[in-house]
């Protein structure tokens, strides 16, 4: 019998099993693909690496900086901040119709952007600033107030409020139209009072060490082991049962699947109406180019941009296939690496629609990839230099991909809006952690899962 059982091998799965085995719990996390990470994974087509999920990873600080998430996380794993090879940003930019505001890692320049485009807006700015939320200040009950009700107290251009929120919304919010002024916080704090970086070669440098880590402490991670339900007696999991029909035994089982989707192995579903009000519906489109030169060569030199074409940013599920309306354009090129990525490689990344490309017939949805490629890089280049002429290789995930790699319902990137921030469950010895449990992005995943190793897992060491 294992002390731990951990369903899904992503980051807040390894995370939560590298801080259990510094307890000498015998762990072993389960995972139902041939490779770690879910949707912050990697895969090799034609002789290329891609990441699937990495952008960027958010709440990146300097070495040597004893406070925020990362600096947390590294000590709470024991890893050192040069074991990540975590490299900065060259700089990001909010691209709307009538303004564009450049921002990089701290608030520096997008205090001086703000004050520049916004100038009316100055002290407002700063007021809305000294009232966001400190993290170790967020607490649940402010998860139920209203991101858009707090920001339209203190701001009173909305041109600039919109373009606060389309990056804010795009890298880590379930929630339609709104945001929680808790999760508003975090990842306002996360993307610009901190900031961007990346490992030069991917995201598949922290997955390696974390599995590393992780096997040295003698946790045992299993591959093509899909739990396919979880069996109950009275109010705890009494085993877990594999696709295979193999019975694994735990006297804790902790899931990064998603509530919906674990309730769903334990048996425990609710009626239509009631699931379709706690699923998540945001699902997106992400179009991969290969460059035959680095983007700089062609004029653009932002990490990230994030474009709306209207004064006023839509945050719902898209009546059409893809939402061209506004997106995420992002450069793996542009961090300040000492040495250049051997090709140029840009991402585009829009809303779409789960139903309309779970609809498709197989040859359907092929065509349906070609044809959205084209449209999704057309609206692309109306914000960075057309880049068109110079693609070399091309791919493209859909939110299908997305169900199939992460699990979760809709293929919701950021899991379903209703949040369990102390990670319980109905059962006694079945905990949550990742995206349900309410932390995004690749630090925040790892977080997660060390909180909860940490408050409930841990509570009688």
């Amino acid at each position: 019998m294992y002390d731990t059982a951990i369903i899904g091998a992503g980051m807040s799965g390894l995370a939560a099993g590298i801080r259990l085995a510094y307890y000498d719990r015998r762990v072993c996390i389960l995972e139902r693909h041939t490779t770690i990470g879910g949707l912050n994974s990697f895969y090799r087509l034609a002789g290329r690496n891609y990441d699937v999920g990495l952008h960027a990873v958010t709440n990146f600080t300097p070495k040597g900086t004893k406070k925020g998430p990362l600096a947390r996380l590294l000590r709470q794993l024991r890893i050192g901040w040069d074991e990540f090879s975590l490299t900065p940003q060259v700089g990001s930019r909010i691209a709307f119709p009538d303004a564009t505001l450049n921002f990089g890692n701290g608030l520096d320049l997008l205090l001086a952007e703000v004050d520049a485009k916004f100038p009316t807006e100055r002290d407002n700015f700063r007021r809305m600033l000294a009232d966001i939320a400190d993290y170790d200040a967020v607490q649940p009950g402010m998860m139920e107030r209203s991101a858009r009700e707090f920001v339209a107290s203190h701001l009173r251009d909305p041109l600039l409020a919109e373009m606060i929120f389309c990056p804010l919304m795009y890298y880590g919010n379930a929630r339609e139209h709104d945001m929680d002024f808790g999760q508003f916080c975090i990842m306002f704090r996360s993307i610009f009072c901190e900031g961007f970086a990346r490992p030069w070669a991917g995201v598949r440098i922290i997955l390696k060490k974390l599995v590393r880590r992780f096997r040295e402490l003698g946790g045992e991670l299993r591959l093509r082991a899909g739990v396919q339900r979880m069996d109950v007696a009275r109010d705890s999991v009494t085993r877990l049962v594999l696709d295979d029909g193999e019975e694994i035994e735990a006297k804790q089982v902790l899931s990064s699947a998603g509530w919906r989707e674990t309730m769903h192995l334990c048996g425990q579903t609710r009626n239509s109406q009631e699931a379709a009000r706690e699923s998540g519906q945001l699902s997106f489109v992400e179009c991969i180019s290969v460059l035959d030169r680095q983007p700089r060569e062609l004029g653009h030199d932002r990490t990230i941009v994030f474009f709306n074409d209207s004064p006023t940013f839509h945050w719902r599920k898209p009546e059409s296939i893809v939402d061209l309306r506004s997106g995420v354009i992002c450069s793996p090129n542009n961090f300040q690496y000492e040495t250049p990525l051997d090709e140029g490689i840009l991402r585009v990344t829009n809303l779409a629609n789960y139903d309309s490309w779970r609809s498709l017939q197989e040859s359907e949805y092929r065509l349906a990839k070609l044809s959205w490629y084209d449209r999704v890089v057309e609206s692309a280049v109306r914000f960075v230099p057309d880049y068109r002429s110079h693609v070399v290789a091309t791919d493209m995930f859909t939110p299908t991909t997305v169900e199939r790699f992460t699990g979760h319902e809709n293929g919701a990137v950021y899991g379903a809006p209703r949040k369990r921030f102390d990670g319980t469950t109905p059962l006694k010895n079945l905990f949550i952690c990742g995206t349900d449990q309410g932390f995004v992005g690749i630090i925040g995943a790892m977080v997660s899962g060390i909180t909860i190793a940490n408050q409930h897992l841990l509570q009688n060491h």
